[in-house]
């Protein structure tokens, strides 16, 4: 229940997509008329294009002016397999790649950019003439699944539940077998070292280090499967959250062995080392301030034992986020319109260690930000500050 009434309540053209930059400073949504950009912080929108056709995928290049496009929605602006690279600063575009299926995903950084198609991945120099780099063969990804960073791309393997880690100054592959299901989910932290998964099945989140593939954690959102939406590690690379179907954002301790930081994360007695219950977490989904609760164990004493699901990690924070309906366009879900089975709701987004934004789309396009607080008896607790429709008027 909302005990806060929304700061802007009037009808908004649909958005597509929603993503964040790099530092999740600021975030991109693609509309059925263009684009718009926002100020994580205070979600004040600081530019915006209206190309009076549609954009369904929008991705920013860190904090530059560059901006990928791929059409989208019922009238696109670009063909669906042709990747734009916008110059903000001149309006104008500065390169195209163009492809011969359907464009699942875009990241871009200031040397690459790298195009995910439903069983491909390809990376090409950033350059007026962009120059193919690289080609890597998966299994069906309608998602758009990967994720990089200075040293590392990460995507979906050839077989369902691998991940293959590429090594970008040596192109060297590994593979890791993160499930035995289909990948729903993927993320690397912001230095690239860690590496969070989840499966179609989405009651389990497992950690890995990128160099080794070594697992480092399993995190168990649930004991009832549930599409995972969106995984984000807090800057530090110390937290991870989740956002699900059920519509659940949990905070999980990540450990970090050899990284710094990594004694006091491990010590800490609020999180990691005491499991809680996501169902039994403190929430407190209508703003306002820290609740004054806190969370339970799930298994009492029993959690202390070494073997079988008395030994789950459960978040040590959750709070519940506003999924709303699946978006229609037509009688037809936005997301299918665009191409993809992934609905773009549930998206994370870091602005420190204490704060994290949880943003939505379609016509009930909302920013929800969220503050990690200490509730009674010490134990860390998370709520909802605020919340706001970011594309009204």
């Amino acid at each position: 229940m909302n005990t806060r009434p929304p700061i802007e309540a009037t009808q908004e053209p649909a958005v597509l997509s929603v993503s964040f930059n790099d530092d999740a400073t600021r975030f991109s949504v693609g509309l059925n008329s263009g684009f718009s950009v926002f100020n994580s912080h205070t979600c004040q929108l600081m530019t915006s294009r209206d190309f009076s056709a549609g954009l369904g995928l929008v991705q920013m290049m860190g904090n530059a002016n560059y901006l990928a496009l791929v059409g989208g929605g019922r009238a696109p602006k670009f063909p669906q397999n042709k990747v734009i690279i916008w110059d903000d600063s001149k309006g104008k575009v500065a390169l195209e790649i163009t492809t011969l299926t359907a464009v699942r995903g875009v990241q871009i950084s200031k040397s690459r950019v790298v195009v995910v198609l439903q069983n491909s991945v390809r990376v090409y120099a950033f350059e007026k003439q962009p120059r193919p780099l690289a080609k890597y063969e998966t299994a069906d990804n309608l998602q758009g699944l990967c994720a990089l960073s200075d040293r590392w791309l990460v995507f979906p393997g050839q077989t369902p539940g691998q991940v293959q880690v590429v090594e970008l100054a040596t192109d060297n592959v590994s593979i890791i077998p993160a499930h035995t299901s289909r990948l729903q989910a993927l993320q690397l932290s912001a230095d690239g070292e860690l590496l969070a998964t989840a499966s179609e099945k989405g009651t389990l989140v497992r950690i890995f280090a990128t160099g080794s593939c070594a697992r480092v954690a399993e995190r168990r959102r649930g004991t009832e499967s549930a599409t995972i939406y969106s995984l984000r590690f807090s800057p530090s690379g110390q937290m991870l959250a989740c956002t699900s179907a059920k519509g659940s954002l949990h905070v999980f301790d990540v450990p970090s062995p050899g990284r710094k930081g990594a004694a006091a994360a491990a010590s800490s007695p609020n999180r990691a080392t005491s499991p809680h219950s996501p169902s039994l977490g403190v929430t407190n989904s209508g703003g306002g301030g820290p609740p004054t609760g806190d969370a339970t164990n799930k298994w009492g004493f029993l959690s202390s034992l070494p073997f079988g699901p008395f030994s789950d990690v459960y978040s040590f924070a959750s709070a519940r986020f506003e999924a709303g309906d699946e978006p229609t366009s037509g009688g037809i879900p936005e997301a299918a319109v665009l191409g993809t089975t992934r609905p773009p709701k549930g998206v994370i987004g870091w602005i420190d260690e204490e704060s994290l934004l949880v943003l939505g789309a379609g016509r009930d396009a909302r920013w929800e930000k969220y503050m990690l607080a200490e509730g009674s008896e010490g134990k860390t607790v998370l709520y909802r500050e605020g919340w706001k429709r970011y594309l009204g008027t």
